[in-house]
């Protein structure tokens, strides 16, 4: 297990947003627990990527742990030209790439994701949800996300789906900072 600091960034060159980023998106599906070795391979290379990770509580042998772990297991996200496709394929640590058709709704999807762990907000995998009711966070540091809401008796969660993977995340919320779409 890695220390905390032995994993890659999130996301690579660290300063920029996703929408500063010029390039073709690609989607890496990764072989198994390949994720962060690749991303380390592509910051060598000066390739930019984003890797979603998360902190996560284990306990083994009533020891407590807390591995940072891949939001989406077995998926990193990289911009670049042909070369760049090219020299990811060749580590090796690829099963499957995804050509991403819609390069502006990946990248919206992804600066939403990204936006909520810059925040520390707490983000959880979640079912992919096709209905439910669409709102904007109005106010905090997710205003202006917008998401699928889910109640559960008191609590909302905001759900952001990423639609080329069929996957989400969610965050608790209060409905209070929700507003209708």
């Amino acid at each position: 297990m890695l220390k905390p600091d032995e994993n890659p960034p999130i996301l690579h060159p660290e300063q920029s947003q996703l929408t500063e980023i010029s390039g073709c998106w690609w989607v890496a599906h990764t072989k198994a627990r390949n994720e962060k070795a690749l991303a380390w391979q592509l910051k060598k290379w000066g390739i930019a990527y984003f890797l979603p990770m998360r902190e996560k509580i284990r306990v083994r042998k009533g020891r407590r742990y807390r591995p940072i772990l891949p939001l989406f297991s077995g998926y990193v996200f990289f911009c670049g030209d042909e070369e760049a496709r090219y020299k990811a394929l060749t580590t090796n640590r690829i099963a499957n790439m995804i050509e991403v058709k819609d390069q502006t709704r990946l990248v919206h999807e992804l600066e939403q994701i990204n936006r909520a762990l810059q925040s520390k907000t707490k983000l959880d995998p979640h079912p992919f949800l096709k209905k439910g009711d669409r709102c904007r966070v109005t106010a905090g540091p997710l205003a202006g996300m917008e998401g699928i809401m889910v109640r559960k008796r008191n609590n909302a969660k905001l759900v952001l789906n990423v639609e080329i993977l069929g996957q989400a995340v969610a965050t608790e919320i209060d409905a209070d900072l929700l507003e209708p779409l």
